[in-house]
């Protein structure tokens, strides 16, 4: 199948903005795609049409507010993508099952789904925010970010794992286990997101990992 090459490297300059707290340059931007200055200027004036990226007082290039309006556009469909498997993963795994979004710097659940046994219930319901550094969750949206000196033994055993564990962080005898919802090496589903579970006092580690993995596969192939 052919693919559009103006196309991708429109793409491809949005991520490389995405990338940069202090924008971008048109320089920047030709040298990391390796084309000449003019056909940058062009992409770039294509993406400001649609307002995918702004150029500031300084002419860098930043992420325009019509990345923000995609973004709300595109969690309605995630949500509605996630909850069947949200509520396959807590019947396997015998807990709740949740869906994350990265907010800056905090983690914000927007989809949750129970088990239909009785169990012990966690404090973990649509829209509770906690900080990044905090929780299974907050771990596996930090996993999809640039690794730095400063991270956590939880954060670096994570990345190794392709999974975070926590016992205890965001309520007392709680354990939880999620993983970003991007497979090993590939940027994800367009957003900073993490599928998981959460128990009281007892959780199969084992089992719920084995069943984690494979339905975020699952919400994966259903998210394209």
């Amino acid at each position: 199948m052919s693919t559009l090459q103006t196309l991708s490297r429109g793409i491809q300059v949005v991520e490389i903005v995405s990338r940069s707290v202090s924008g971008v340059s048109i320089a920047e931007i030709a040298r990391a795609l390796g084309v000449h200055r003019a056909i940058a200027y062009r992409l770039v004036a294509t993406l400001e049409e649609h307002f995918l990226v702004v150029r500031d007082g300084e002419g860098r290039i930043r992420l325009g507010g019509g990345i923000v309006a995609l973004g709300e556009k595109y969690q309605p469909q995630l949500r509605a993508a996630a909850l069947p498997v949200l509520r396959a993963l807590a019947e396997d795994s015998g807990a709740t099952a949740f869906l994350c979004v990265a907010h800056a710097d905090e983690c914000a659940v927007i989809e949750v789904a129970e088990p239909e046994l009785p169990m012990l219930k966690v404090s973990y319901k649509v829209g509770s925010r906690h900080p990044v550094s905090k929780g299974a969750a907050g771990i596996a949206i930090a996993m999809q970010r640039p690794s730095q000196n400063r991270d956590s033994l939880e954060l670096q055993h994570a990345r190794r794992d392709g999974y975070a564990v926590t016992r205890g962080e965001l309520q007392e005898g709680a354990i939880g286990i999620a993983a970003p919802l991007a497979r090993p090496g590939r940027s994800g589903s367009g957003a900073e997101a993490c599928i998981g579970v959460v128990a009281m006092h007892s959780l199969d580690t084992e089992k719920a990992v084995t069943a984690l993995i494979r339905h975020r596969d699952r919400l994966l192939a259903a998210i394209g």
